[in-house]
């Protein structure tokens, strides 16, 4: 027994710690933070121009791929307001709040998509690889889990007697203005694939963040608006919130899925050429990664063909590398090329060293000519030839080199070097 309570006492008081460390109690002000969510719903007036100026900063910064610009951008923007409101209105089953809350937020979206669209319609700058706006195309569960957690802290944030710089680093980890901005590039250009994907996005962040506001206001006990005798529209309201939650939830789930499989297969495929970079005189100058039907790697390799105990041996470091057989692709040949371009690469090699001998002989060939006349003048004006040949040596004729052989082999060496 005593034993029993002595295991019992430290993890009692383990709880204990945690209880205190955690308990909000005496922090809160759910009046006070329903006030502010009110007043943040609301689109009009400075608002509607705020929000303007920072679409079209956080379109620039888009525009220019500059991080730092769409954290500003993030910063002022007030999208978060008409969002927290639709979680607040579900939790305290305040029906008008909600219609309020929506028509702002759907206010917000358009103010948004027009903004940024005229700006990408306008601007002369078009990017040969927009990252920054790739980025926003392709979201994940991970963005599920930013938006929920950033919506949690919305709300507790909000529910603080003092209030302090949360709500503005929530605003830049859900990153809402970005989507909208890239959703607006794809008005522009007509890209259904930027439209799609970043309104996509945004809906993500947008459910989860209403969803998280949502449990904070029940768990925080917010007072209820409605009337608690109507179960059925209660539980009706439920039902549909679930199933937003869990339709919006599965798409992400699945493009995780796609995304943790390729940074998988790109990893198998370097850990793969980092350990097969040379097999003998055979080595891996190249590998190319192509995602159509499936991940697929083809590498390329230069120098004496492989025999068949390399095949194997690379074919079994494939597979000990997650690779499978219809995956991974050996291609053999001098700089991946094929026979034609390696036929005419030799020949080209062949025309420039024959332009090569042709001119180094005609500049010997001068030389000669020049010795020769030299010669010649000596000869005529010196008085006695004898003694000029006895005084002065004649010039040796310069002897023709003879020509090398051409090594093509020892040529595509240097070149594959």
């Amino acid at each position: 027994m005593r034993k029993e309570l002595s295991l019992m006492n430290p993890l009692f008081r383990i709880k204990e710690f945690f209880s205190k460390v955690s308990q909000l109690g005496g922090d809160l002000d759910t009046a006070g933070a329903e006030k502010r969510i009110r007043k943040g719903i609301w689109f009009r007036g400075a608002n509607v121009w705020i929000l303007t100026f920072a679409i079209i900063i956080a379109s620039v910064g888009l525009n220019v791929n500059s991080t730092a610009v769409i954290i500003g951008a993030m910063l002022i923007s007030p999208v978060m307001g008409p969002i927290l409101g639709v979680g607040l209105s579900i939790g305290t089953n305040n029906i008008n709040l909600m219609k309020l809350s929506f028509k702002n937020l759907l206010t917000m979206v358009l103010i948004s998509l027009t903004a940024s669209c005229l700006f990408f319609l306008l601007s002369p700058l078009n990017l040969a690889d927009p990252t920054e706006l790739e980025a926003r195309t392709s979201p994940t569960i991970f963005d599920v889990l930013i938006a929920f957690f950033g919506g949690a802290a919305g709300i507790v944030e909000n529910s603080r007697k003092e209030q302090g710089t949360v709500i503005s680093g929530v605003a830049i980890a859900t990153a809402l203005m970005p989507p909208l901005c890239t959703a607006g590039y794809g008005l522009s250009e007509m890209d259904m694939h930027f439209f799609l994907g970043a309104m996509y996005l945004f809906i993500i962040n947008t459910v989860f963040i209403a969803t998280a506001t949502y449990i904070g206001v029940k768990l925080l006990h917010f007072p209820d608006a409605g009337d608690a005798a109507d179960h059925r529209r209660i539980r009706a309201r439920k039902h549909l919130i679930t199933t937003i939650f869990v339709l919006v939830m599965i798409p992400s789930f699945l493009t995780a899925y796609v995304m943790i499989r390729d940074n998988n297969f790109t990893n198998n495929v370097r850990a793969f050429v980092a350990e097969n970079r040379v097999l003998g005189k055979t080595y891996i100058y190249d590998y190319a990664i192509v995602k159509e039907d499936g991940n697929k790697v083809y590498i390329n390799l230069a120098g004496e063909p492989l025999t068949d105990d390399q095949r194997e041996t690379l074919t079994g470091s494939a597979h000990k590398h997650h690779l499978k057989d219809n995956q991974f692709f050996l291609q053999e040949g001098a700089l991946g090329m094929g026979d034609d371009k390696v036929n005419s690469l030799v020949e080209n090699i062949y025309k420039h060293t024959d332009e090569s001998i042709l001119v180094r002989d005609a500049q010997i060939n001068e030389l000669r000519d020049r010795i020769d006349y030299l010669d010649s003048l000596l000869k005529t004006h010196l008085i006695d030839t004898v003694a000029v040949k006895d005084t002065v040596p004649v010039l040796p004729a310069v002897p023709k080199e003879p020509e090398a052989p051409v090594d093509v082999n020892k040529i595509l060496d240097l070149i594959k070097k």
